[in-house]
Parts: C-alpha cells; sequence; structure tokens
C-alpha cells in the first residue's frame, strides 16, 4: 500500500493513494455496484501491518489455513496446527512459524520456493468468532538460522513438535474476516493420549479415510520417474529457481547476478 505525506498540514497524516486488493476484484466491484462498500473496508480495516490487538489475537491461536501457488499460479490450501501462538510475531510486519515432520510431499514449501506469495487465514471458533487475513511474502529459513537470529524462541519439548524448518512470512496486508458465518465450536476432552505429533502410524494419521487408497488398483500401479542424479537435480533447481526469482522483473534481470543453488532450505534470501 503506498503512501506519501500530505503537507501544508499541522499532521503529516498519511495519505493512501493505492487500493489494495487485485485488479480483478475492482473490476468484479464495479460489475457488482459494490465500489464503494469495497472503498470503506478498504479504508477503515486494511492494514500494512499487525495493530497490537491483531498481534495478541495472533499470539493465543492454536491453528491456521495456508494459501500458497507454484510459479504457474496452481494452487494449495493447507491447515497447520500446533500449541498457542505456535505462529509468532517476531515483530509488527513479520510471522513465523515451525514446520513439522509431515508426510514428505512439502507442497506448501515447494511452492514458496517458487512463488513467494502466502495468504494466512487465522480463525478463532472458540471464543471471539471472529477471523484475521495476513497476505504477504514467505520465504524458508532452516531452524538454526531462524533461532540464531531469533533466541528468544524456545525449544518445544515435545516429541514430533520440532521445527524442520520455519517459514517467515513479511506482512503486506492485515484485514479482518467478519464472524457473521463463523460457527461457535467448543473444545471436547482429549481423548486417549492426545495428539500424535510426528507419528508414522496409519491410523493415527487417519487411514485410508477417504478411501483413496483401496482405489489405487482401479488406477494401475504408480511408477515415479527415475530420479536425475545430482548435478542434473542441481541444474533443473537453479533453472526452475532462476524462472521463479525472475517472474515479473522482465527478462535478463537475473543476468550475472543469481547466486548458485546451495540446497532447499539455505538458498540465500533476497535482501530485505
Amino acid at each position: 500500500m503506498s503512501t506519501f505525506e500530505q503537507t501544508g498540514r499541522r499532521t503529516a497524516a498519511p495519505l493512501r493513494t493505492t487500493r489494495p486488493g487485485s485488479d480483478g476484484e475492482h473490476a468484479v466491484q464495479q460489475r457488482m455496484g459494490s465500489a464503494d462498500r469495497a472503498d470503506r473496508f478498504y479504508a477503515d480495516q486494511v492494514l500494512d501491518r499487525l495493530n497490537p490487538r491483531m498481534r495478541e489475537f495472533v499470539g493465543r491461536q492454536e491453528m491456521l489455513f495456508l494459501a500458497t501457488a507454484d510459479r504457474h499460479g496452481e494452487c494449495d490450501n493447507t491447515f497447520r496446527a500446533g500449541p498457542p501462538g505456535f505462529l509468532h510475531v517476531l515483530d509488527d510486519t513479520t510471522l513465523a512459524y515451525p514446520e513439522y515432520r509431515g508426510n514428505g510431499v512439502h507442497a506448501s514449501l515447494g511452492n514458496i520456493e517458487e512463488n513467494p506469495h502466502v495468504g494466512v487465514l487465522l480463525v478463532d471458533f472458540l471464543r471471539d468468532r471472529i477471523g484475521l487475513h495476513v497476505n504477504g511474502r514467505a520465504r524458508v529459513v532452516d531452524d538454526a538460522v531462524m533461532r540464531r537470529d531469533h533466541q528468544r524462541l524456545a525449544d518445544d519439548p515435545v516429541p514430533g513438535r520440532r521445527a524442520v524448518v520455519w517459514v517467515e512470512i513479511t506482512v503486506e496486508e492485515a484485514y479482518i474476516h467478519c464472524a457473521k458465518h463463523i460457527p461457535h465450536l467448543q473444545k471436547v476432552p482429549a481423548r486417549g493420549s492426545g495428539r500424535s505429533w510426528g507419528t508414522d502410524d496409519v491410523r493415527r494419521k487417519g487411514g485410508d479415510f477417504f478411501g483413496a487408497a483401496a482405489e489405487a488398483p482401479d488406477r494401475g500401479p504408480y511408477l515415479p520417474p527415475p530420479r536425475a542424479d545430482a548435478a542434473s537435480w542441481r541444474a533443473e533447481a537453479e533453472r526452475v529457481l532462476a524462472r521463479a526469482a525472475g517472474h515479473g522483473s522482465g527478462s535478463g534481470a537475473l543476468a550475472g547476478t543469481r547466486s548458485s543453488f546451495t540446497g532447499w532450505f539455505t538458498r540465500s534470501a533476497p535482501a530485505r
């Protein structure tokens, strides 16, 4: 959200000169006759940082929904959970959450490597019955690097809930999700030993709940393509990351400036 300072007044309040949102949503607003309502929402509710109440809200949430897309625009939406405050507020424009051991697919992390734009939705179903959207740019950070730069991050004592890597998000937009259609839920007492963090037990992970594995014989055998040797994989990774980094920057933007690929989670991040 670009700003410039008003002059000729006692107070130099910032004057916002760019509407939040996409060209597509603006076109739909005109078509649907809702541009005036949208502008009121933009003016009243859309911030470019987290204010104190937003930071307090984030600090007690136990789950989030994360939207990502790859360099082609193919989307993925996923769910993350942890103890209250697992989504850490590092400052009013920076969030970070740990990626725990999962199914090994790493769809979200892979998308972030190609396209840093992410959308986070936090919903409090239990107390306030309200939601918070946070849109921004993400990068993947090694656990050791994150703990070196943010020494107040405590080690999580629960096995299976230790960070493999972190996702750090620079906030670009933060705004309310209204309560109107959010159901009011209640927690139930924990059953058994509670959550099975980090387990590989198929039954504890949900088994074949949707029957997908049961249909596997009808789809034929899955034969993964041959894995490339290390040199070929590295060269292809360089090409993919170069295309992603140059998206929207014009042709030749990376000529002579690209840093070499040093590993999926240790690639040098752009200067912030």
